[in-house]
């Protein structure tokens, strides 16, 4: 047992190293405001205003900050839009302004805690050592399987530990949900965990359905615990504890509910007029919601108990002792390639057998130090750390991993390449995925196309890094991909998904969306998300949105470091029907080694014909937004009308190697007198008539109309590395040009 507590102390190390690291640079941070002393009775108890609504668990540790002073506290309310909190000293009557510290870390404490418990326990430690070392020989009887579910069933019934790689597409769900209804059916205690509340909703929702199907669904048996319930179980009722006490006990849900009201109305008379009379009641009224918080505690409490199925979160279960000090026949923990090792461990101490569901060619968990122990044990998952993947490179299937190797969700023309190159030729296609997929297919942009490459090389140099944050940009991609998603869904797609690797270049194509699809996106599923956030879902149309290009001079860490093929994978993967790959071609073919999985992609979207180059852009743009519009960029009749009707001011960008032609220098110097003319050049320019100078050089040119028309691509002079069909972008949005003026000055 020397390697198991070699193990628990490394890994409490490497947690602690994550917390000291999160206290010291990483927290949530929040802005509250109109803040009033309510009472100083043993500790001081503040209320704020915050411009969102914070949701934040009652008790936990938070730092404010205001001006030179730093105080630590604890939350006592965060219920909309409004906060108390407990602080250590006074801070005095009145605070304007502050800044709320909300930090991660307790849950790794508590993670830390649970470690603690495992060393104290022979059995709980002998569970670790076979989850770190499956070297046991496989028991179950491979003569007698008759299916995916079947063969699951038998693993998890004869082997105290099975893992399950389950790719994109292949089942995972389904099985699961199956394995845990048999189980359920042979009246054996359940616990299914998950790093995220959407992944235990989902096979929660699925498994529940099958045992209604099967008419052998009790209530009360199969349990949601936890506050952050998604929609998945909307068409579920009496899964939650919440549903449950309301039908057994609606007096006590029902004065939680008054009381509630009762604080969310005293709240709004705080916010307009304070007075000590309010702040006294909302305290009392703190003190009443707690009490009945806490006979709702003890109620799911004896809930949890009576079931034999429980659906949590890693983070819940660590936290909560009507879990981790409950044994299980069997523990299923889903997505477990993103969850931590030691939290894959803990979850494994849970029960007498363990499933270890994920797939390791996606993302990995996420933690922020750069300390060795976090690296080895909080960067990557169980699936490597135990010895599995090993054996995958050696070309062999672990004896205890089970493989789903059947996948039915894209179409096999986009599944291809990730079948090949992610998954070794392990992962096939279900015979139905094609014809399932084609009226997807179909769909314009490019109908009967299923996986496209959108080559952007030789339109110009465009490609920036967000000032703030340093994560890249580019305009000219973003306008490109609005495009798609906008064809895609004249063309009849409702389910729509906008992915890249840059969290800069997600957040402008969000607000893009917000200002000119506000109604579309109403009524259909469109989403603009980086590709951690959207393992776990699908669509039927991706755009994938790669972004880097000239003037950069290499290719981002995200899209060529070591986990670019995870996430390049996971970005192909949440496709349905047809993959829209906008990517700089030459760019990448100059930047990208031959091994790196990007550079694979785009030589194989290729080498299947599956380029549509720049030069046919005229041809499948078939529907101009009425605030995004495309030109020829010789054709200047619109852009310069658009100078000719400036009412405030003209922004005009010209690279060093610009040379305008004297019609630019016309209109420009003919315009209206009461519209102020600023160039952004590293160049004087003596001959324009300008208002401003201000001494830069962009990579391309645009011109800025009265801060909300902004055109891209001109003047034609002013861009690099351009081939024909010249074309030029013309946006009307005052929210993107507000954005796109800040990050130049």
């Amino acid at each position: 047992m020397k390697m198991t507590q070699t193990y628990l102390n490394e890994w409490q190390d490497a947690l602690q190293n994550e917390i000291m690291y999160l206290k010291k640079y990483g927290s949530n941070k929040f802005i509250v405001s109109n803040g009033r002393l309510l009472s100083n009775d043993g500790s001081f108890t503040y209320y704020f205003d915050t411009a969102i609504s914070v949701s934040i668990p009652l008790g936990s540790s938070i730092r404010l900050e205001w001006g030179g002073i730093k105080q630590i506290g604890r939350m006592l309310s965060s219920e909309g839009k409004g906060i108390i909190i407990a602080l250590e000293q006074s801070i005095g009557d009145l605070i304007s302004e502050a800044n709320l510290f909300h930090d991660p870390w307790e849950l790794l404490e508590q993670l830390i805690q649970r470690l603690e418990e495992i060393k104290k326990s022979k059995k709980k430690r002998a569970r670790v050592k076979i989850l770190m070392n499956p070297s046991m020989l496989a028991k179950h009887p491979v003569d007698k399987i008759k299916s995916n579910v079947h063969e699951l069933i038998l693993r998890s019934k004869y082997n105290p530990v099975t893992f399950v790689w389950g790719p994109p597409g292949t089942g995972k769900t389904y099985t699961l949900a199956r394995v845990a209804a048999n189980k359920y059916f042979q009246e054996k205690q359940v616990l299914i965990l998950s790093h995220s509340n959407q992944a235990v909703d989902v096979l929660l929702a699925e498994m529940t359905s099958f045992i209604k199907k099967k008419e052998r669904f009790r209530e009360g048996d199969v349990i949601r615990f936890g506050t952050n319930v998604g929609e998945a179980l909307s068409s579920h009722e009496a899964l939650t504890t919440s549903q449950l006490i309301k039908k057994q006990d609606p007096s006590l849900a029902e004065n939680k509910d008054i009381l509630i009201e009762e604080r969310r109305k005293l709240k709004q008379d705080l916010a307009r007029s304070f007075s000590k009379r309010d702040s006294h009641l909302l305290l009392e009224l703190e003190t009443k919601i707690a009490r009945a918080l806490e006979k709702i505690r003890q109620k799911e409490i004896d809930i949890v108990k009576d079931a034999s199925v429980v659906g949590t979160t890693l983070a819940k279960a660590a936290n909560d002792a009507s879990i981790y000090e409950r044994e299980f026949d069997v523990v299923i923990l889903d997505e477990a390639s993103m969850a931590y090792v030691p939290q894959a461990a803990f979850a494994s101490t849970l029960g007498k057998r363990v499933i270890i569901c994920g797939d390791f060619r996606q993302l990995p968990p996420i933690a922020s130090a750069r300390d060795s122990l976090v690296t080895k044990w909080l960067k990557e998952d169980i699936f490597h750390r135990a010895g599995v993947v090993d054996w995958i490179e050696k070309g062999e299937l672990h004896p205890h991993l089970f493989l789903l190797k059947e996948q039915r969700r894209m179409h096999p023309d986009i599944s291809a390449f990730t079948n090949q190159y992610i998954y070794n030729s392990l992962v096939g296609d279900h015979e139905s995925v094609r014809k399932s997929r084609n009226l997807i297919v179909e769909q314009p942009p490019y109908p009967h196309r299923a996986s496209i490459l959108v080559d952007t090389s030789y339109t110009g140099e465009y490609c920036m890094a967000e000032r703030r944050s340093n994560s890249r940009l580019n305009f000219w991609q973003l306008l490109l991909s609005f495009q798609l998603i906008h064809e895609s869904y004249v063309g009849g797609a409702r389910s729509i998904g906008y992915v890249t690797p840059y969290r800069a270049q997600a957040n402008l194509m969000g607000l893009l969306l917000e200002d000119l699809y506000e109604n579309e996106c109403l009524s259909a599923d469109i989403i603009a998300a980086t590709v951690h956030r959207f393992q776990g879902s699908e669509r039927d149309v991706m755009v994938f949105d790669t972004v880097d290009s000239a003037p950069q001079e290499r290719a981002g860490m995200l899209l060529t470091g070591k986990e670019s093929e995870r996430l390049i994978n996971v970005a192909i993967t949440r496709t349905k029907g047809k993959f829209i790959h906008v990517s700089n071609q030459s760019f990448i073919r100059k930047h990208v080694y031959q091994s790196k999985t990007l550079r694979q992609l785009v030589e194989y979207q290729v080498k299947h014909d599956q380029t549509i180059k720049t030069k046919e852009i005229g041809s499948w743009i078939k529907n101009q937004h009425s605030r995004l519009q495309w030109f020829h960029a010789r054709k200047l009749e619109k852009i310069f009308q658009d100078i000719q009707s400036a009412r405030s001011s003209i922004v005009i960008s010209l690279p060093r190697h610009t040379a305008l032609t004297e019609q630019w220098k016309d209109i420009l110097n003919y315009r209206n007198k009461c519209v102020k003319l600023a160039v952004i050049s590293a160049e004087y320019w003596e001959e324009l008539q300008s208002d401003q100078c201000i001494n830069e050089s962009l990579s391309f040119p645009f011109v800025m109309i009265d801060r909300h028309i902004l055109w891209l691509g001109l003047p034609l002079e002013g861009t690099k590395g351009v081939q024909p069909p010249y074309v030029a972008g013309r946006l009307d949005s005052e929210k993107i040009a507000e954005y796109f003026l800040g990050e130049l000055f």
